[in-house]
Parts: structure tokens; sequence; C-alpha cells
């Protein structure tokens, strides 16, 4: 337990750890917390003293924007849709997010929507991702001196930099050392989180806990025993089993965060993301009796209350569902999967959220972003960087001159 309102726990086991695996825990963890205080490194993001590259005093005049639309490609935006989803209840604002190149929403946005009421953010760190500009030169809302567009990017020689100085745009600089899938906690996740009505102090309060002393034995057991895992080569699918709708938009996130960071040299764990109970339907059968080559992380949230189905009504008959809320339903389906996982003997993890606020999501970013790192460091793989990914933008941008 490592608080009340989060809750995480390993079942799977492996063979037993060699003490190398633990020299090598600790070797990396030395390494991250030196990490951390560097502000030339991508994890000083956990840093207490990390600086913002604005100030909230200059973004309270975007403030009373009712609609917000974001224009961005993988971590420039997914963090921020993770927390509009995650803290939904809270935000009162209508958002739209340009994440593909979709024609049919840019016609549709332009026939709905005022443009000069709307507050555009464009986010990309190299300043030139293709889709983004695409998004942004399709949408036509560039003009000089324009007061509702606020351009992040890198300050270098790239296409939305020069764009936010021709024109005299709102500018926030994005940081150079911080790579798209770890900069939710930097100004690319804060500054539309802000916006969006959420306390982003509350956001970054909690994401050291995991370095803790108390707290840092569930970090230390997990990178362990996934890096073995993951070298063994046994296992090669990471199902994300997801009760909780509000946690959609994160697993994205971690999807991202984990397919880059590992998945290099022949390693890694495909992440895939599961709706349930209604994949209970289609793919159960699959997970349970198919090739045992899958972990599984099983998410749910615990504070949910629903009305009482009343069959009595109807019937007048005690059916098993009479007298039962869609949550404890619901609950009993996730339970009833982990009882089978453990007789069939797949391995599994489990992370209930027992409460939704801005701590508890701070708290997953930071764990799920420790936690990937440290595997990296442990299996020899660099998880700041994405060649294959660079290889394909090289090969589009040669396909298109």
């Amino acid at each position: 337990m490592i608080k009340p309102n989060l809750y995480l726990s390993n079942s799977f086991q492996t063979k037993k750890i060699k003490k190398s695996s633990f020299r090598d825990f600790l070797k990396s963890i030395g390494e991250i917390k030196y990490e951390i205080k560097n502000k030339k490194k991508t994890l000083n993001i956990l840093s207490k003293e990390y600086k913002f590259n604005f100030k909230l005093s200059d973004l309270r005049k975007f403030k009373n924007y009712k609609t917000l639309a974001l224009i961005g490609m993988g971590g420039s935006i997914l963090g921020a849709e993770a927390i509009n989803n995650f803290l939904e209840k809270k935000i009162k604002k209508k958002i739209y997010y340009f994440n593909d190149l979709n024609l049919k929403k840019i016609s549709n946005f332009k026939k709905k929507e005022n443009k000069k009421k709307v507050l555009f953010l464009i986010i990309s760190k190299s300043g030139n991702t293709i889709e983004t500009l695409s998004n942004l030169l399709a949408l036509k809302i560039l003009k000089k001196n324009a007061s509702n567009i606020i351009i992040i990017s890198e300050k270098k020689n790239n296409l939305l930099f020069l764009i936010s100085k021709k024109l005299n745009l709102f500018y926030i600089e994005h940081k150079s050392n911080i790579g798209g899938r770890f900069s939710v906690l930097s100004e690319v996740g804060l500054v539309p989180a802000y916006l969006m009505g959420i306390n982003i102090l509350k956001l970054r309060s909690a994401i050291r806990e995991f370095l803790d002393k108390k707290n840092i034995s569930f970090l230390r057991e997990s990178s362990i025993k996934l890096s073995y895992l993951i070298n063994s080569k046994k296992i090669n699918n990471l199902i994300f089993l997801n009760y909780a709708p509000e946690l959609n938009k994160f697993l994205f996130w971690c999807q991202q965060l984990i397919a880059e960071s590992l998945g290099k040299k022949g390693k890694g764990l495909f992440p895939v993301i599961s709706t349930v109970p209604k994949d209970h339907h289609s793919l159960l059968q699959l997970y349970i009796d198919g090739p045992r080559d899958k972990l599984f992380h099983i998410f749910s949230l615990e504070d949910e209350k629903s009305e009482k189905i009343n069959l009595k009504k109807i019937l007048n008959s005690n059916f098993f569902l009479n007298n039962k809320r869609l949550d404890k339903i619901k609950r009993a389906q996730k339970d009833a999967l982990i009882l089978s996982l453990k007789k069939n003997k797949i391995p599994y993890r489990e992370f209930k959220i027992n409460k939704i606020n801005e701590e508890v999501l701070g708290k997953l970013f930071s764990y799920f972003i420790l936690e990937t790192v440290l595997i990296g460091k442990i299996i020899n793989l660099n998880p700041f960087n994405q060649p294959a990914v660079e290889q394909v933008k090289i090969y589009t941008k040669k396909l298109l001159n």
C-alpha cells in the first residue's frame, strides 16, 4: 500500500533474483536521483526545483476562453488528454484535440466553432512535426498579433518558433532536454492543464513519493522483475485491462512511454489497451487459454458509485442481479478474472485507484516514468531516444521534398 488513494500490487513470480540485479537497481536509482537534480537531464521534470518556462500571471489572460483546441502529436498532446480524461468532472470547458490528420474533424470544427472564441495551443518539441504543422495550416488561424494562440516549441530555427516571432504570437519555450513522452509534468502538460482549470501544483505535489525509503520497495521489486521478463523474451505482450474509463487516455500515454522507451534492439513489450468488461466477450478466451506470452496490468477505480438495479418492480424475482449496483457488478467481473489468472498461473499486476484527484494522477505519471527509465537502464537500453521513429521522419521528409 502506497497511500489509501492508490493501491499497487504484483502477483507475478520470477526465478530467484540474482544479487547482480539488485546491484543494477541500486546503480540505476542512483543515476536517476542524479539526473533529477541536473537541469540538463530529462528527469529534472521530477525535481522540486523544476523551473517553469512560463509565469501563471502571463497565462491568466487566457483563462476566460471556454473552448480550447490543442494541436499536437504523441507526447505533445497525450498527457493533456490523460489529464482531461481523468479529471473531467473538474473541467468545465469544451476541448478539441487535433492529434491526427483527420479532414472530417477539421471541417466539422470550422462549421461548428467561431475560431475567434477558441484558444489554440500548438505544441511540438521540434517545432517541425509534420502533422501538427499540417493541422495548424489547415485550420487557417494564423494572423499577426493573434491573441488566442499559444505556441510551445524549442527555441531553435524551426517553423513554429519562426512563426511565433514573425506573427508576434504568445510563445513558451519547450526545454530541449525533455522528450515528448516525458513532458507531461513540464510546460507541455501543465500549460493545458492550468487552462483547463486544474491545480498544477497539486498535480506535481506527490511525484517523488515513490523515491521515498518507505515506498521504494514496490518500484524496486517491479523494475527488477519486469527487467527479467523482458530479457527472458518469454513475455512479449503487455495487456492493460482497463475497468476505469477515466484512465483510458492515461493508458494511451503509457503505451507510448513504454513502446518508445523500451522497444529497442529486439527487446520490449507490446502494450495493448483492452477495455473491460467489454473485452471479456471477445478477447478473454485468448487471454486465459491462448499463448502464455502476456503480462496483464489491471486498472480499476474503486470509488465509483451507481444506483442499484431493482428487478422486483418488474418480475418480483430474486434474480442474482437484483439490488446490485453496476460498479459492484463490474468489480465482481474484475475479481473473477483475477481468480482465473491466479488459477492458470498467468502473471498480472493490479493498480486500484481509490480517489480521483490531481495528486493521484501525478503519482501515476511519475511512477510509470520512473519504472520505465529504471527498466531501460537495467537491461542496457537508452530509454530516452527513439532511433526508429527518427528514421521514419527522415524518410517522410525526403518523400515530400
